[in-house]
């Protein structure tokens, strides 16, 4: 998947560790995760089609508790075909919508090897598990999934096309991660942030090589 993401890695996550929120969306393709979002933000989003990284992104300003926050929903923009995210992702994720189309049964199936995939990265982030478009066939929500009970997710049964639970899907999943975010202890958190610093660190080293370097360049040139 790297190379179907080229420049991914080079995207600026820096303020998730600071004021605002990141939520990424999860499911096969066409499942309606982008229905969903735009659904959910209507007129006041904007999106930004970031083509380089294979994403789109989505700017909600909101209020929880009287705080302003804006969160970014993070749409997978066709990078799902593959069956596998770039890392970079689920970097600083701070909480998971996971998507699956009640019409086609696959997407139901597949939904394992999303979860193994998120949880190599975010082990602890909150996840929603959604059955998305029942306005098809209402029935469906008197069926059992057992996904969500097995790995103890909240499940939501919602519609794209009619808003059914949409808003409520969505306030919920902010709530969530606004509340992992202020009291998160992930290994993986600790884990990259002591990556980012050892590249920092290199980084700072070779660029004091470099000016050692520059100076006896100086000297001998004198």
């Amino acid at each position: 998947m790297a190379e179907n993401a080229a420049g991914f890695s080079d995207l600026n996550q820096d303020k998730y560790d600071k004021d605002e929120l990141k939520i990424i969306c999860l499911g096969d393709s066409a499942v309606g995760k982008s229905k969903l979002m735009e659904r959910f933000l209507m007129q006041v989003y904007h999106s930004k089609d970031l083509s380089t990284y294979a994403l789109t992104l989505y700017k909600y300003p909101t209020t929880v508790d009287g705080k302003t926050i804006l969160v970014d929903f993070w749409d997978t923009a066709g990078q799902e075909k593959f069956q596998s995210m770039h890392p970079s992702y689920y970097h600083k994720a701070h909480a998971c919508i996971m998507v699956f189309d009640i019409q086609r049964k696959i997407t139901y199936k597949n939904l394992g090897n999303w979860y193994k995939e998120l949880r190599e990265y975010r082990p602890e982030i909150p996840c929603i598990l959604v059955a998305n478009k029942i306005d098809a066939d209402m029935k469906v929500t008197q069926k059992n999934f057992s996904f969500a009970k097995k790995h103890g997710l909240p499940f939501y049964f919602v519609s794209a096309a009619d808003g059914t639970n949409v808003v409520k899907l969505f306030r919920d999943a902010i709530k969530l991660a606004l509340s992992y975010k202020l009291n998160s202890c992930d290994f993986m958190d600790e884990v990259m942030r002591e990556l980012e610093n050892f590249d920092m660190d290199k980084k700072d080293d070779y660029s004091d090589k470099e000016d050692d370097s520059l100076k006896e360049d100086k000297i001998k040139k004198t």
